[in-house]
């Protein structure tokens, strides 16, 4: 059975919607991501947002008007409506590029997902972030390009990577050094797992069809 996906679309730089949602999907419109789906022909099934930068409340039949003025983000507001939806898996659009603190601001929400048992999926411009906690990330085999991983925890404990060019074991990374930058797929089947902590993985988007679990 399918994996029912929330697709949310933000207000950042637009690198390209490349999906097309199936029965079961939902997708949420957050702020200005409404000019993008419209755009692409998706139809937005609630849009949310405080609306500062569409400039106007759309006469959407499922509108959400929130205060400019409030501690979730858009984005974090449109992924809480999906959660209360029932929906586990997310992918997020439109969340990188513009003010880098936006895009800071949306890792948090992928690790928000990861550390509450689901999974959120950052697409960028040709690469996929997602955050995983204490658990691991199989692909199948790919014959390259650069998979990076880093420390969101203080501690990321117990990390091991298998099939890639630069193979760990047990290792420990914090979130004040960079040394997962930069690995590679090698044509094998690879693993990235973490015993206690949070990883953000940052992989190409061909390699997200390739994920085994």
């Amino acid at each position: 059975m399918k994996e029912r996906i929330c697709y949310v679309v933000g207000a950042g730089e637009n690198f390209g919607l490349d999906f097309q949602p199936a029965t079961g999907d939902f997708v949420i419109a957050a702020d200005a991501g409404l000019r993008y789906l419209e755009k692409q022909g998706i139809r937005a099934d609630l849009v949310i947002g405080d609306f500062d930068t569409l400039k106007y409340i759309p006469g959407h039949s499922k509108t959400i008007a929130l205060s400019a003025e409030k501690d979730d983000t858009d984005t974090l507001a449109a992924v809480r409506e999906g959660i209360m939806a029932g929906y586990t898996s997310f992918h997020i659009y439109c969340g990188t590029g513009g003010r880098i603190d936006h895009t800071m601001a949306n890792l948090q929400v992928i690790a928000y997902l990861s550390a509450n048992n689901m999974r959120g999926f950052l697409f960028d411009n040709g690469t996929v972030i997602t955050a995983m906690t204490n658990g691991s990330l199989c692909f199948g085999k790919i014959p390259c390009g650069y998979v990076s991983v880093f420390s969101c925890s203080e501690k990321a404990e117990g990390v091991t990577l298998c099939g890639l060019k630069y193979e760990l074991n047990n290792a420990t990374l914090t979130n004040t050094f960079p040394i997962g930058v930069s690995n590679e797929f090698i044509g094998r089947e690879s693993s990235i797992s973490v015993g206690s902590g949070t990883l953000f993985i940052v992989f190409p988007k061909a390699a997200k069809e390739r994920i085994i679990q």
